[in-house]
């Protein structure tokens, strides 16, 4: 033991007992008091210096203090008064005991001046002073209520023999600063007189004392008590942190949660957060009777095991009349159940295994705050102390009140944002194919994400089949988010169908979107909406025959092209303006695209997020699609995976693959046709023998009257040259008459009397679809079988 151990000093005696009520140390001041050295001592039960004792210790929870009569070595008795209390040694423990008896006062190295003296024992302010060995030589009554001790038997302890809590260390520790330095020192601690339910704040001044000679001789500790101010400061901190904290994000689950954890343990050693389910309509009921359904979405604990219920986060708890969750939401307040006055008891008389959590936890005080925004009870947060002896005051509930209506507004803001994101997506998914077509001319694989944070947008793409076998490709992006942007993407997307459906050339088909954006805007102006409306667009038409793509956009992102076994690369084509501006002109670019060659088409919120470069984005882009040799599906998702950044995308994406795959040759038949009537019966043969090749007999009837009725159309009204084509593959064959005449044939029904007229209704009722192409050299007239239905 070191000879200037604090605990061996001969002014006070100590002794410290064991959780089994036996002696492990004795001081020499212990020594000096009962006569008992050490060694005869310790390890013997603490009990047995009891003057008139017959069984254990009687071992204090906190702190005890009183006077105790105890056996002198010599056989004779000595009373004393003891202080002893409860304190925590290092390390996990059940604990120990440290009894103290303050011994006679000796004279002290104090300054000896009337006017210390009168300042220490005569300020209305609690006032102690130690001495040089940190011995407490003197309090006022002040003081010594503060401690909840007698002044008379104070004298000779130290800090820490007054109370074992972490704030006696940290004054010990001050104290010697002060000793050490000779400046004042001032501190903040919390202390809870024995007759007070709640601790105080108290400020404490650490004046040192000094002799004539200036010599630091003692301190002088004088505490403020300001708790009032203190818990002002503490309940607007909470508030201030409820502010930042609470609705980081539009998520209801997680603004929940940041409730839970902003009022643990600062208001609560438990709250939990339940809502009450949405009516159908969307909204939930604005007030309830017993008993009520609600689903918790959050809580919170100090402890790993909840000791309020053991219900999880998702589970739906029905809770019954006289409990404080459906009571306050039935009154519309806030309701505070003391656990000791018996609020509970109805409640947890037909609950017994809530009832036995309770009392397993020590649960006194539950306070239930309904959780009520712009009108509407949207459920309850409920919050319960078993940790902290204080029950609720009426500061507490207001300052519950407080931070629970901004949570409210917060889960409200987030529910309603769910809502409407759920609507905007169902009515984007809605509005973009459920499936790709499949056709022979191409191979497709989409992919759409909603933005992670802003929300639903207007990304859209398309496949549409077009005559002759050829495939137009479009994907597009609607300036904004919201159900708004998602309208607009709609109506842009049915133009394009039935822009596509009338077989005009890309650049003629942006040039016509572009007019109808102008119109949307104009609508949009006399609305209270916006007034703008802005899209970008890329619209591309493959040919399986030719094999060559013409491509068009209209302020988007150029499409990349895969080609077989090669190094993905954008397609340099004309940049367009975006639609809206109205009064420029886009053109087109056409290339020669070998078969299984790869297209990717994509909008901007694939490739740009916040703190990245864009450049960057392509050149992932790029990478994750070299080599796209496998299933598409699989391309999309490496792509998905490889160039969004972490944490989702911060616009929509949209991603259209298509391999193209080139119609073979022998699929394909082409007659030169002579402006002659008298020829069509042997072109009428030559197309029979073509289909007896094709081993499409099944179908020669219908294909013979067909290509009859189109090739002599041709000749009456048409001008030369004139061109038959006849393409098929395995579902359809498809009969195109081409002429130089630019003047589109009409479908009419031919009155009784007339010669003529029910040509194109003929081929109108014979075949799967047909229409008109108008070319730079003309028309193409053309009709589809389906070959199934031939069979």
């Amino acid at each position: 033991m070191r000879a200037d151990d604090p605990f061996d000093d001969a002014v006070t005696a100590r002794a410290v007992i064991a959780a089994d009520g036996t002696l492990t140390r004795w001081s020499e001041g212990a020594r000096l008091l009962l006569g008992h050295r050490p060694e005869e001592v310790v390890g013997r039960p603490a009990a047995d210096l009891l003057a008139d004792s017959t069984g254990p210790l009687p071992l204090p929870e906190d702190r005890w203090s009183g006077t105790l009569v105890l056996r002198h070595r010599d056989g004779g008795t000595v009373s004393a008064w003891v202080l002893a209390h409860h304190r925590q040694p290092s390390g996990d423990g059940p604990g120990e005991w440290l009894a103290v008896t303050p011994l006679e006062a000796t004279d002290h190295d104090l300054p000896d001046d009337p006017l210390v003296r009168k300042a220490v024992f005569q300020s209305p302010c609690a006032t102690m002073v130690f001495d040089q060995g940190l011995r407490l030589r003197g309090v006022n009554d002040a003081m010594a209520r503060l401690l909840g001790l007698p002044a008379d038997h104070l004298r000779g302890l130290r800090p820490t023999d007054i109370g074992g809590r972490a704030q006696h260390s940290e004054l010990e520790r001050q104290l010697r600063h002060v000793l050490r330095t000779g400046r004042p020192h001032d501190m903040q601690t919390h202390m809870k007189a024995r007759a007070e339910a709640h601790p105080h704040a108290w400020l404490a001044r650490l004046a040192p004392l000094t002799d004539r000679s200036g010599r630091v001789r003692g301190v002088c500790v004088t505490a403020h008590d300001f708790t009032e101010q203190y818990r002002t400061r503490e309940r607007l901190l909470l508030v201030n942190e409820a502010s930042s904290r609470i609705g980081t994000t539009l998520d209801v689950t997680r603004t929940a949660q940041e409730l839970a954890e902003v009022c643990v343990p600062a208001l609560a050693d438990f709250v939990s957060v339940e809502l009450l389910e949405p009516e159908d309509g969307g909204e939930a009921p604005g007030r309830l009777t017993p008993p009520v359904s609600l689903r918790r979405v959050a809580r919170q604990a100090l402890t790993r095991d909840t000791p309020s219920d053991s219900a999880q986060v998702g589970e739906v708890i029905v809770y019954p009349e006289n409990s404080p969750q459906a009571d306050s939401l039935a009154a519309g307040h806030s309701i505070v159940a003391s656990v000791p006055a018996g609020d509970l008891d109805s409640w947890l008389s037909e609950d017994e295994t809530q009832a036995r959590r309770i009392e397993k936890f020590g649960v006194h005080a539950i306070l239930s705050v309904p959780l009520q925004a712009r009108g509407t009870t949207l459920g309850v947060a409920a919050f319960a102390r078993f940790s902290q002896p204080e029950a609720f005051t009426h500061d507490d509930v207001l300052l519950a009140e407080e931070v629970t209506a901004r949570a409210a507004v917060c889960i409200d803001n987030a529910r309603r944002y769910s809502r409407e994101r759920e609507t905007t997506l169902t009515l984007q998914r809605s509005l973009l194919p459920r499936t790709l077509p499949r056709t022979a001319a191409l191979e497709a694989a989409s992919r759409y994400l909603p933005a992670a944070r802003s929300g639903v947008g207007g990304d859209w793409f398309d496949v549409i089949p077009l005559s002759g076998m050829r495939v137009a490709m479009v994907v597009g992006d609607v300036v904004g988010h919201g159900i708004q942007a998602s309208a607009t993407m709609g109506r842009l997307r049915t133009a394009v169908r039935t822009l596509a459906d009338i077989d005009l050339a890309p650049d003629e088909l942006l040039t016509h979107l572009d007019d109808l954006v102008l119109h949307l805007s104009e609508e949009a102006a006399g609305d209270s909406g916006p007034g703008e409306v802005g899209a970008t667009c890329l619209y591309a038409v493959y040919d399986p025959v030719s094999r060559r793509c013409t491509l068009s956009r209209a302020g988007h992102p150029p499409p990349v092209l895969i080609p077989p076994g090669g190094t993905a690369h954008h397609l340099e084509l004309p940049s367009g303006p975006p639609l809206g501006l109205g009064g420029l002109p886009f053109e087109s670019a056409e290339f020669e695209l070998a078969d299984d060659s790869v297209l990717a088409f994509y909008t901007d919120g694939l490739v740009t997020s916040r703190g990245r470069d864009p450049d960057q984005g392509e050149v992932l882009l790029l990478e994750a699609l070299s080599g796209a040799s496998g299933p598409l599906d699989e391309t999309c998702d490496r792509v998905l995976n490889s160039v969004l950044a972490p944490g989702g995308a911060t616009d929509d994406v949209a991603l259209l693959l298509a391999r193209l795959r080139g119609l073979p040759s022998s699929q394909v038949a082409t007659w030169d046709i002579p402006a002659d009537p008298a020829l069509v019966a042997p072109i009428r043969k030559q197309v029979l023998d073509q289909l007896a090749a094709w081993e499409l007999t099944e179908a020669s009837f219908t294909a013979e009257l067909v290509v009859s009725e189109l090739v002599t159309n041709a000749i009456r009204y048409g001008a030369p040259p004139i061109r038959l084509r006849l393409i098929h593959d395995e579902a359809t064959l498809i009969c195109e008459v081409s002429d130089a005449n630019h003047t589109a044939p009409h479908l009419r029904r031919a009155k009784t009397w007339d010669e003529g007229g029910r040509g194109l209704l003929l081929v109108a009722q014979l075949t799967q679809r047909w229409g008109t192409r108008h070319t730079a050299e003309g028309k193409t007239i053309w009709a589809e079988l389906t070959l199934a239905d031939m069979e």
